[in-house]
């Protein structure tokens, strides 16, 4: 987890909300992203896709199924598909997501009917990535941080 606070540190470094994640197989980084979606222009580009996508790529495959992911915020329902999708049986989360949680949060995806079940830990250095986000959403709330033309 603490690799993905950095992934986060840097996305907050380029203005993004501060979300990263890493995937994990056999205790090696084998996928690594961090939130772009303000730079990116695209609504998809969540740390999640990035590392699935980064690790799909370093392993020749879509199964992902001997991997853990770790993030340091409640993966969205996008996320939490892509996560499925991938079959990556552990998730480890930070921050909990009251407003897109698919891990409980607002609800838990991983409780409906699909063949395929994974492991949820979250609060995983949970304060810590909580402070990172709040810190971030602090400065925009006090206008320190115009969001609305930081990408214009």
């Amino acid at each position: 987890m603490k690799e993905a606070l950095a992934l986060a540190r840097e996305a907050l470094s380029l203005g993004e909300v501060p979300v990263g994640c890493v995937i994990v197989r056999d205790g090696e980084i084998i996928g690594k992203g961090r939130n772009l979606r303000e730079s990116g222009k695209n609504a998809l580009l969540h740390a999640e896709i990035a590392a699935i996508d980064e690790a799909c790529r370093n392993t020749g495959g879509w199964r992902l199924g001997d991997c853990s992911i770790y993030v340091t915020l409640e993966p969205c329902p996008m996320c939490a598909g892509a996560i499925l999708n991938a079959r990556i049986p552990k998730i480890y989360f930070g921050a909990r997501d009251r407003r897109l949680g698919a891990c409980g949060g607002v609800l838990n995806l991983f409780e409906e009917n699909f063949r395929f079940k994974p492991a949820i830990v979250g609060g995983i250095l949970g304060e810590e990535c909580a402070s990172l986000l709040g810190g971030f959403f602090d400065l925009i709330r006090e206008k320190k941080i115009d969001y609305a033309t930081l990408w214009e």
